[in-house]
């Protein structure tokens, strides 16, 4: 079996970020990160603050899997770039999630949403780490806005 190559290292580092979050499974999603090594871990979630250092990055994510019944991310056009020891990951996270059970106990509605995202890497000894995390939604047209070609 050959060894994978850094783009294929980093594009497995970050298909499992995203496994992770499915799962809510914050003890997996914290040893993606990389710990403190006097370069601050970064995230911003859509509509959120910058984020910055593990404690409130972590924080942030234990707060989002709390209040989250059901996540799933399809990922498309996913582009990998490696230079040396760091790496960049930028794609579509095409989320699919659930808010809070009703007192059904049922699901409640799920809701689509596109976010762009760019995931920046870190080569350490025990593989690639995530260094900084930037989703911004994708702003999509609804039918009450004109498009520009029939706007007067």
């Amino acid at each position: 079996m050959t060894a994978l190559t850094d783009n294929e290292q980093v594009e497995q580092a970050n298909t499992t970020f995203y496994e992770a979050m499915e799962r809510g499974d914050l003890d997996s999603l914290s040893g993606l990160w990389l710990e403190s090594t006097g370069d601050e871990i970064s995230c911003v979630h859509p509509g959120w603050p910058v984020l910055t250092g593990r404690g409130d990055v972590l924080r942030s994510y234990a707060l989002i899997m709390a209040n989250t019944e059901y996540i799933q991310f399809f990922l498309t056009d996913v582009t990998v770039s490696v230079s040396a020891d760091t790496a960049l990951v930028t794609c579509t996270e095409n989320i699919l999630s659930g808010g809070p059970a009703e007192e059904s106990g049922e699901l409640g509605p799920l809701v689509g949403q596109l976010v762009v995202a760019t995931n920046v890497f870190r080569r350490t000894p025990e593989g690639w780490k995530l260094w900084a995390h930037h989703g911004s939604p994708v702003l999509t047209e609804t039918d009450d806005e004109p498009d520009d070609e029939t706007a007067a």
